[in-house]
């Protein structure tokens, strides 16, 4: 951190009025400064190798190229890294773990309070973990009950399934074959209590185990540019 102890902010995010939102929320707060911002994974990957950000907000999604986990887990690979903040729309067990598998301090949603989002970027920067509340419940829940919880190649499976992907497709984009495919979902079906794929995709994508079809990005309360996105 610099000598007056502010922290030092990279915001990663692909759309600019994002980024604007972000940072009229984060530099009304006092200790908190955005040091750059970056368009793409990648180039958040580079700047953040600077040395001096304290903590990356990152997005997950950037269209084409390096996704946000892939950043997450290069930024955090070197020593002295900065933390990462994932600030997502999607919240379901497949995109929170492989976040937080990546290296990635916190995780909070765009449609968490300006307060909050401070709140967890302090949070991070101390070291210790931020997450959206409806993210740490489900995680809660997780561990209390590990047996029936449905594994990270389960919803991988799954997504794939929702994606209209048959079981040969399936194992040929996650390298497993066919009879591998038969068995994850043969457990995701007795987890799940249901006997049948589109029951399966459902149940699923109640509980927040896989995502939603796409819908118009949400972003943090309280600017006028947030609600642009």
């Amino acid at each position: 951190m610099t000598d007056d102890m502010s922290i030092r902010l990279l915001l990663a995010d692909d759309h600019p009025v994002v980024r604007a939102g972000l940072r009229a929320v984060l530099e009304t707060e006092h200790g908190l400064v955005v040091m750059a911002e970056a368009a793409t994974a990648e180039d958040a990957v580079t700047r953040a190798a600077e040395g001096d950000i304290d903590v990356v907000l990152m997005d997950l999604q950037f269209g084409k190229g390096m996704g946000g986990a892939e950043a997450t887990a290069q930024i955090t690979a070197r020593p002295q890294a900065p933390r990462v903040l994932i600030v997502t729309t999607y919240d379901s067990d497949a995109d929170t773990l492989h976040a937080i598998e990546a290296g990635a301090t916190g995780y909070l949603l765009k449609d968490a309070a300006p307060e909050e989002l401070a709140a967890a970027v302090r949070t991070a920067a101390a070291g210790r973990t931020a997450l959206a509340p409806t993210v740490a419940d489900r995680l809660m829940n997780r561990l209390r009950a590990p047996g029936t919880a449905v594994t990270r190649r389960e919803t991988e499976v799954l997504a794939l399934v929702a994606d209209g992907l048959s079981n040969q497709a399936i194992g040929a984009r996650l390298h497993l074959t066919e009879g591998t495919v038969k068995s994850h979902l043969a457990r995701i079906y007795t987890k799940l209590d249901v006997d049948s794929r589109t029951a399966a995709v459902a149940a699923a994508t109640d509980l927040g185990l896989i995502r939603r079809r796409p819908e118009r990005t949400r972003a943090p309360r309280g600017t006028a540019a947030w609600r642009m996105r």
